[in-house]
């Protein structure tokens, strides 16, 4: 079980640090400076053993149980959390109705197009205040107001693996004061097929253009591991 699994060493830890914001790393790349070589070769040998490394045509990348493990693992401490995370996710519209997306930058589903999101801190004073702090980190938007849409409850397998489990307090604002980048565009809802979008996006977007007072919704996706752009 990959929840009993904690990565220690500090030479394992560097791996799996490089890992969780690539989709695939060489052996150079992975190994950190001034470390011997056969050293470092067991140890990254220990995580393939572990099944949280794989090795690839292109170099190395983490495998399912290895995705799991840094969606569970706080980036901070390097903590395993043995319970679901616990978010905050932005369903934005301009006065088009676009919906604004994100990339993602870090694993598990590195590259993957979301709503804007981050997790609820302990010293968030209530549900909103989380959602705004994330507004104004993501965004620089300060004091914008919201609506909270509805919770949902994600839960994503690849194969017969749990991927990784979330539940999602769904927050909603119009916006046409929002500076798009590389990571951030605008997508016209009825094209977000067009995108490698991450788990229950498009549902999320759907669900939220209903427009009820407050909505669950309970979401089960299957992630195909997806080709390692050259």
């Amino acid at each position: 079980m990959i929840d009993l699994i904690t990565v220690n060493h500090h030479i394992q830890k560097h791996i799996i640090d490089v890992l969780m914001y690539a989709e695939v790393a060489r052996f150079r790349d992975l190994r950190p400076p001034k470390t011997d070589t056969n050293l470092f070769s067991y140890h990254l040998n220990t995580l393939i053993k572990l099944d949280l490394v794989k090795k690839l045509e292109l170099g190395y990348t983490l495998t399912t149980n290895g995705l799991s493990y840094v969606d569970r693992v706080s980036t901070e401490k390097r903590v395993v959390r043995m319970q679901p995370k616990i978010i905050s996710m932005l369903l934005i519209q301009n006065s088009e109705g676009d919906v604004l997306l994100q990339r993602r930058r870090k694993q598990p589903y590195i590259n993957a197009w979301t709503l804007p999101y981050g997790k609820i801190h302990i010293d968030d004073a209530t549900l909103e205040a989380a959602a705004q702090r994330e507004v104004e980190e993501k965004l620089g938007i300060k004091g914008q107001k919201l609506s909270h849409a509805g919770v949902c409850y994600i839960r994503v397998r690849a194969g017969k693996d749990i991927l990784s489990t979330t539940t999602t307090h769904v927050f909603k604002f119009n916006s046409d004061n929002i500076k798009t980048t590389d990571d951030i565009i605008w997508a016209r809802p009825h094209k977000l097929d067009q995108y490698r979008l991450a788990p229950a996006v498009q549902a999320i977007v759907s669900r939220g253009f209903f427009n009820d007072p407050f909505f669950f919704e309970e979401f089960e996706e299957e992630w195909l591991e997806q080709e390692t752009v050259r």
